[in-house]
């Protein structure tokens, strides 16, 4: 049935309706950040070996949630261009297939686990480091299915313009990580204290928790016109939803997997101390990042509904709207990291340390300074990206980040490191010579004006 369009909310696509819609989604994406930056925050009293072991396990466990969650996150563009057309039976189908990759993700993640002590060994980690990771990931991966469940469905209630409910899910994770980490990772309240592995119990909790949240809401059918009993699913919905949403998926993991193979080889190799500086660093820069991917993504769900509409005229009054609030946000924390980098970082010094954590301190205090060279880079690279993605031009976005992730960051990063000796400088220009590299692909691939032939939703439904 073809209801004919719902009411867009990009109809005027004036400033004000696009932060109405992009507040929940920052606040969501900043709960995400907020739990990685506590875990950091309350595992470095137990100095550098648990902070490295435990944020660099964080980061490893993402490695493994990425792929399928960039793969759900197509959700949001099937239901943002649905409500677009107006095609309302079709949409509650597609909040299932997420729920669908989503189990398929957690049990191929509980598969690897015991594969866990070949991986490690692979890399050059310090024994202790490596000991606690392995027990943080051997505990992280059972969250994985609930992860990706959460993302799927709190992103397929964003393309229905309820960007709320995500938004609710996110709180309820952040205040049961933030709780369990204070109660389980030091003695406290009668407990042990369990370190990093109570780290990693937490934050299973918590998305649990969230999890819990966004499912019960979709099966009561809060917020759409949820119909009787589960609707009959279609394999050709599911396999087009695999499509468009894999290689946004495999786009998210590659980069994500140079980033980490940049990490667990380049970075190692200078020292745990480097090591623990860059993934603080990493989460410091992540309290910016989500708000503004948050934004990005907001902008993306007005493109998905213009499209649907067939309106594609205004999809560029949208993406530079949103361009210009993202490159204000995150310029301004790039004049903060460069003039108060000690301030940020002060947070993060270990108690137990010889030197009082003088030298993370100093470390990390450079690395943040350097790390304000990409912050209008990565608000570039995300607006013109997420715009392309509600448009379903991944396949495009995904080769662009395979090749400048790959073969042109990871060796150029490699050989700043090991052959020309250029330590902490040479891995923060790295990263901040491939954003830009990124952001002027991205940008110039949406300029093409390419996404305007790309039918992602295809023909409407007919029952």
């Amino acid at each position: 049935m073809d209801a004919g369009p719902l009411p867009s909310k990009s109809a005027s696509g004036g400033v004000r309706q696009l932060v109405e819609l992009a507040w929940p989604i920052v606040l969501s994406r900043a709960t995400q950040s907020v739990i990685g930056f506590c875990d950091a925050l309350m595992l470095a009293p137990l100095g550098e070996t648990a902070l490295a072991a435990g944020s660099t396990g964080a980061l490893n466990a993402f490695a493994w949630i990425i792929l399928p969650m960039g793969t759900v996150f197509i959700l949001q563009s099937f239901s943002a261009q649905l409500r677009g057309r107006g095609d309302v039976d079709a949409i509650p189908r597609f909040g299932w297939y997420g729920l669908v990759l989503a189990a398929a993700a957690g049990a191929l993640a509980l598969a690897m686990i015991p594969a866990l002590p070949w991986l490690f060994g692979v890399f050059d980690y310090e024994p202790g480091v490596e000991r606690l990771m392995l027990e943080y990931m051997s505990i992280r991966l059972l969250s994985v299915a609930p992860a990706v469940g959460t993302e799927a469905i709190g992103n397929w209630y964003g393309g229905l313009g309820n960007t709320r409910i995500a938004m609710v899910a996110g709180l309820v994770s952040m205040v049961t990580n933030v709780v369990g980490n204070y109660v389980l990772i030091e003695p406290r309240l009668g407990l042990p204290g369990w370190g990093v592995t109570g780290a990693a119990w937490a934050s299973v909790l918590a998305t649990v928790l969230g999890f819990l949240v966004v499912i019960t809401l979709f099966l009561r059918g809060v917020g759409y016109e949820k119909p009787s009993g589960i609707p009959r699913l279609r394999v050709a919905e599911l396999l087009r939803v695999v499509r468009f949403g894999l290689p946004n998926g495999v786009n998210w993991f590659l980069e994500f997997a140079a980033f980490m193979l940049f990490v667990n080889v380049v970075v190692a190799h200078l020292g745990t101390t480097v090591l623990a500086a860059l993934n603080v660093v990493m989460q410091i820069n992540s309290i910016a990042f989500m708000p503004a991917f948050g934004l990005s993504s907001a902008g993306a769900i007005l493109v998905g509904e213009a499209i649907g509409r067939r309106a594609h005229d205004e999809v560029w009054p949208i993406v530079r709207r949103t361009a210009a609030i993202a490159l204000g946000w995150m310029g301004a924390v790039a004049v903060s990291y460069a003039l108060a980098p000690e301030f940020f970082f002060s947070w993060f010094g270990p108690k137990n340390a010889p030197d009082g954590g003088e030298a993370l301190m100093a470390v990390g205090a450079t690395m943040l300074v350097l790390s304000s060279t990409w912050q209008l880079f990565d608000a570039t690279a995300m607006t013109f990206g997420e715009a392309l993605r509600a448009a379903g031009d991944t396949t495009w976005c995904m080769a662009a980040r395979i090749v400048l992730a790959w073969l042109v960051f990871t060796p150029v990063g490699w050989a700043a490191v090991f052959l020309l000796d250029g330590g902490v400088v040479a891995v923060m220009v790295s990263m901040a010579g491939y954003m830009g590299l990124l952001a002027l692909a991205l940008a110039a691939r949406f300029a093409s004006g390419r996404w305007r032939t790309i039918d992602l939703v295809g023909e409407p439904s007919l029952v």
